[in-house]
């Protein structure tokens, strides 16, 4: 489960300058694409997670081959009340988000969220790619989306499937342009001479 808040300031365009709020329960993922790179804006609250596992031992619950008490593939969740116990009872699966505020700026693009179906069979920095890819071509992020859900289904994925996508400007994104290496490599008079007996057979 998550939801994404974004509060405004006196800003000159678009979202840039506001402050987005990133609350997360579960296995769903926020990911920041800036200017091509993924910044992962959540964390994955699987049972093998260290804090997660240490939280769960403590509240007397077990994790059986990566599950919560055998059943669940999440240490935190809304609903799944047969694993929460009774009202007021403590228990290993929690129901508390974890918050990520950031500022965006110019060089943060758009905002990919998806649940585990997709992070299951794909990086975050390929997804931000391939969005990045799409966006210049069409700059629409519905068809970014679907392709985003065609190709984890292509890569077999075996879990639910939701991608949206929010982009924060509504020109597509710029080309990012690599600045040429004018290292020039140069070889000593040695390594001629070296090279030159080599080449002679000596």
């Amino acid at each position: 489960m998550m939801l994404v808040q974004a509060n405004g300031a006196n800003c000159t365009s678009n979202l840039f300058c506001s402050s987005m709020l990133i609350a997360n329960a579960g296995d769903s993922r926020a990911v920041l694409g800036k200017r091509g790179r993924a910044i992962e804006l959540s964390k994955d609250h699987k049972p093998n997670c260290t804090s997660e596992r240490l939280r769960i031992e403590k509240l007397g619950g077990v994790i059986y081959d990566g599950y919560l008490n055998g059943q669940l593939s999440v240490a935190r969740a809304l609903g799944d009340w047969h694993i929460k116990g009774t009202k007021g009872s403590k228990s290993p699966l929690s129901s508390e988000p974890e918050l990520e505020e950031i500022v965006l700026t110019e060089e943060d693009e758009f905002l990919i969220m998806g649940c585990d179906g997709l992070w299951d069979v794909m990086s975050s920095q390929c997804a931000v790619t391939m969005v990045r890819r799409e966006l210049m071509q069409h700059n629409d992020p519905n068809k970014c989306a679907k392709v985003l859900v065609s190709e984890a289904l292509q890569r077999n994925t075996c879990d639910n499937l939701t991608v949206v996508i929010v982009c924060f400007s509504k020109d597509p994104p710029p080309k990012i342009e690599i600045p040429r290496s004018y290292r020039r490599r140069s070889i000593s008079a040695e390594g001629l001479d070296l090279l030159k007996g080599v080449l002679n057979g000596r």
